[in-house]
């Protein structure tokens, strides 16, 4: 292959390397028909002149570009089941390189016809509630093939085993989504499983969250798998799901996500009955285009107790998602009872009752696993149907002392790839940004949710504020398109956006009560979140399959703004004004939840949500309905699209605003800082104002005590515009503030992922609501941009061009910070020694950075590191070397 390229007089560099398939390494059952292909640029090299790219049968031959990010196949249409080999070349300023590493990717049933299995299930509801159904099958072989492909899908949690082997890594298939509308399908390679004669094949089925979420209540579980031998003249089916299958029940009780796994090891699976066949609705079939849930590490226990004679705490240290895994489980007929919490009450023991509040001990069981020994020795216990929030165990039912040895907590969730990491002089900041991390992990388990404790649903304003950090910590790419997908599922014909992606719960029902969707900030996820993704990974593709769920959610939006007045604008203004059809002003919005001073009390909370369905959101909502046309006007731009309608829509609000909530003297109503917040980071203030309206957020804080006021919303937002407009001083007081609210306050008081409520545990150590809930963490944004430094560029999407910018300060003497971004790592480390500032900086091949340094002096950086210094206030740097990367 090589030689046909060689030229006399050629230089050669090193090969290409970190080879990805849509987002992914080396996928298997891929379903996208033209799958985009990926590669980073050769060490030494500065920038892409061309590529050619040899795929299967397909040859690119030089192809005259700089693109090296999702270039789409173009090569003979694929068959189901197809491998394909791949390898790319690129021609550079350096000259043409080595071919890639080969990588692969593999499809898998791309066509709904080539699905012949049946979805099957148990004929009956079952003996109790959640039950957990066993289903086997099985083929006869004369030869083992070549290639053996499983694919399967579920409407429930599925565990599948060949031959007593249970089938991959991957954990809750087929997980998660807009079930009336899609599925997921997990494609196994299970060759090596199989053998010559009798092959037994099974399944182990509970409700999953079909069985947690009240949208789907009813909803019947099923099985759908199918095992395929894969040759170079196409596939046949091996077995499938059918009539032929039984289905039982065994040693696995009952199980349901929230409230836990039912084991009993002295139970035989049986009696065999015949299965049910089901015709189902079809829906769309597809792999997903995110990794998989795993088990990614486990962690011993820090400490034991025993709070009363029967009950042993086990601590991990860490708050996060996952399950026990029990050994030495006792005598036959012992009964282990595993309580996961957050918290401990002031007996030391563990509680849940901060989750709930007074409805705690009335919701029957939460968070509790259940097994019954058989007593055979070496006999393990681990769920795997049901996942937990926690840092501590209550174990109950045992008189032995469970050793630590025995006792280990799993942590499952999304195993998404790493790509940032902080470090600085100060370790109260290294600890805020691994309780960052560690919040993160708790809730991206296949949803990104708010928490893995109570709701575990997809928040729609949870994720948007927090998705620019998690793109910073980890790559959410095909994790935030799959939630795109289904939050575009779940949406309503005339636009509007459910609270949640996927919903779990029917139109007009909520957890806290008759509160109908579409709310500002939370809704306005359709239109943020698609064009941070693109930000951050610069996928085209993904603004373009979203462009009728983002344009249909601000029409919407725009339309109600249009056709409806608050009753209070309207008693004191009867005749409205003529910018008041681009007022959003009506219907419920949670606003800037989670305020300090908003109850945290049950009672509180009910009284203080019933207040949102009344009250005045203008000037929330119309800041939202303003980014969003923004954002919309931009995605426009940037898909060749014409941008006015959207241009128009967002001047129009912007005045609409600042008529309605913003003074001559740059006051803003409501006068909170939240407001002073949001009006500064999305434009709302003209530039003669910015000045005056930041003095007054400054007022703002010192009226409380040098303390945040933010919620949801607008802390993301807040050291950053306090950083921009002059304030810096007061944005890293606010960071290292050490009283509450704050959020080192939080790490004083224990935590080790961020808290709901900002007094999520109190002066006297109670604990108030969910314990790991990651919207809080967007903090950690600043201590990647202004405190390290790296920052976007605005139409250079996925860090093509970038900012290294520091902002030193808040006694901090060093800081580092990486980012693997698509291109490669970028890195920023800097130290302050006196009046001296040294920066290095790693630019990847391919991108370029412009640096400014504390004392303003700029620099436009190639690729490589490079070594920059100031004396802090002086005008120009007193040194610049730079060597390859």
């Amino acid at each position: 292959m090589g030689e046909r390229l060689m030229r006399p007089g050629a230089a050669y560099v090193t090969a290409p390397s970190g080879l990805r398939v849509e987002h992914l390494d080396e996928p298997l059952g891929l379903t996208t028909p033209a799958p985009r292909l990926s590669w980073q640029l050769p060490p030494g090299t500065r920038r892409q002149l061309g590529y050619r790219i040899v795929a299967g049968d397909w040859d690119s031959g030089r192809v005259t570009s700089p693109q090296s990010l999702l270039v789409p196949y173009a090569g003979p249409a694929l068959r189901s089941g197809q491998r394909v080999d791949w390898t790319v070349r690129v021609w550079t300023d350096a000259g043409v390189s080595g071919w890639a590493p080969p990588g692969w990717w593999e499809t898998g049933l791309l066509d709904p016809d080539a699905w012949t299995a049946r979805w099957i299930g148990p004929p009956d509801p079952g003996p109790e509630p959640h039950p957990v159904w066993y289903l086997a099958g099985g083929c006869d072989l004369a030869a083992v093939p070549d290639r053996a492909r499983l694919y399967v899908t579920a409407y429930g949690v599925y565990e599948f085993f060949v031959n007593g082997a249970r089938v991959g890594d991957a954990e809750l298939t087929p997980g998660f989504t807009s079930y009336g509308t899609r599925l997921q399908v997990q494609t196994y390679d299970v060759t090596a499983l199989l053998r010559p004669g009798r092959n037994r094949l099974g399944a182990v089925l509970s409700g999953g969250w079909v069985g947690w979420a009240p949208l789907y209540a009813g909803l019947p579980l099923g099985l759908l798998a199918q095992l395929d031998a894969t040759g170079p003249d196409g596939s046949t089916t091996l077995a499938r799901t059918g009539a032929d299958w039984r289905v039982a029940t065994g040693p696995v009780r009952s199980a349901e996500l929230r409230q836990g796994q039912v084991t009993d090891l002295r139970r035989d699976t049986g009696p065999w009955r015949a299965v049910a066949v089901r015709d189902v609705d079809p829906v769309r079939l597809s792999a997903s285009p995110a990794p998989p849930v795993r088990r990614v590490e486990v962690l011993r226990p820090v400490a034991t107790w025993r709070p009363r004679p029967d009950r042993q705490v086990v601590d991990f240290g860490q708050n996060l998602n996952g399950w026990v895994r029990l050994a030495d489980l006792g005598p036959a007929g012992t009964r282990t009872t595993l309580l996961h919490g957050e918290a401990l009450d002031a007996a030391g023991d563990v509680t849940v009752d901060h989750l709930w509040g007074a409805a705690a001990h009335e919701r029957g069981p939460f968070q509790r696993d259940v097994v019954v020994s058989a007593g055979h020795p070496g006999d393990r216990y681990e769920p795997r149907h049901a996942t937990h929030g926690f840092r501590y165990v209550r174990i109950e039912g045992r008189c032995a002392e469970v050793a630590a040895d025995d006792v280990e907590a799993v942590v499952v969730h999304t195993d998404l790839r790493r790509t940032g990491w902080f470090e600085c002089s100060d370790p109260r900041l290294d600890r805020l940004h691994e309780a960052v991390v560690w919040s993160l992990r708790g809730n991206v388990c296949d949803v990104p949710t708010d928490c893995p404790t109570r709701e575990r649903a997809g928040w729609t304003g949870d994720w948007q504020v927090i998705l620019p950090t998690a793109a910073y910590l980890y790559d959410v790419a095909g994790f935030g398109t799959k939630w795109l997908r289904d939050l575009a599922a779940d949406q309503r014909p005339d636009g509007l956006v459910r609270h949640c992606a996927p919903e779990f719960l029917p139109l007009g029902m909520h957890v806290a009560a008759n509160i109908p969707p579409g709310c500002a900030g939370f809704a306005d996820a359709a239109v943020i979140v698609p064009w941070e993704l693109y930000r951050a990974y610069g996928d085209r593709e993904l603004l373009a399959e979203q462009w009728e769920s983002m344009t249909s959610w601000v029409e919407y939006a725009a339309a109600v703004a249009r056709h409806r007045r608050h009753p209070d604008r309207a008693a004191r203004r009867p005749e409205p004004a003529p910018y008041e059809e681009f007022l959003w002003d009506t219907g419920f919005h949670w606003g800037e939840w989670r305020e300090p001073d908003s109850p945290s009390d049950p009672a509180g909370e009910r009284a203080f949500v019933a207040a949102l369905a009344t009250a005045d959101h203008g000037s929330l909502a119309t800041a939202y309905l303003h980014r969003s046309a923004s954002l919309l006007a931009r995605a426009a731009a940037v898909l060749g699209r014409d941008p006015a309608r959207y241009a128009g829509l967002a001047d129009a609000t912007r005045y609409a605003w600042q008529q309605e909530f913003l003074r001559p003297d740059g006051t803003v109503t409501p006068d909170r800082q939240a407001t002073y917040v949001r009006a500064l980071a999305f434009g709302l203030v003209p530039e003669a104002l910015r000045a005056d309206a930041t003095r007054h957020l400054v007022r703002a804080v010192r009226r409380a005590g040098t303390h945040l006021g933010t919620g949801f919303l607008a802390t993301p937002y807040l050291l950053p515009v306090l950083a921009d407009h002059g304030a810096l001083d007061l944005a890293y007081e606010l960071l290292l503030a050490e009283t509450p609210p704050s959020w080192l306050a939080m790490l004083d008081r224990g935590a080790t992922t961020m808290w709901e409520h900002w007094d999520g545990v109190d002066d006297h150590g109670v604990a108030h609501g969910s314990l790991n809930h990651y919207s809080k963490g967007a903090v950690a944004t600043f201590l990647h941009r202004y405190v390290a430094g790296i920052r976007p560029v605005d139409g250079a999407p996925a860090y093509r061009r970038f900012r290294v910018e520091p902002c030193p300060g808040g006694g901090l003497t060093s800081a580092r910070g990486v980012l693997d971004c698509p291109y490669g790592r970028i890195e920023s480390a800097w130290r302050a020694d006196g009046d001296r500032f040294d920066l290095a900086v790693t630019v990847p091949p391919g991108t370029s950075c412009t640096v400014r340094l504390p004392d303003g002096t700029a620099a436009d950086l190639a690729p490589g590191r490079t070594e920059l210094g100031c004396r802090l206030g002086s005008p120009r740097p007193v040194h610049a070397s730079r060597s390859a990367s």
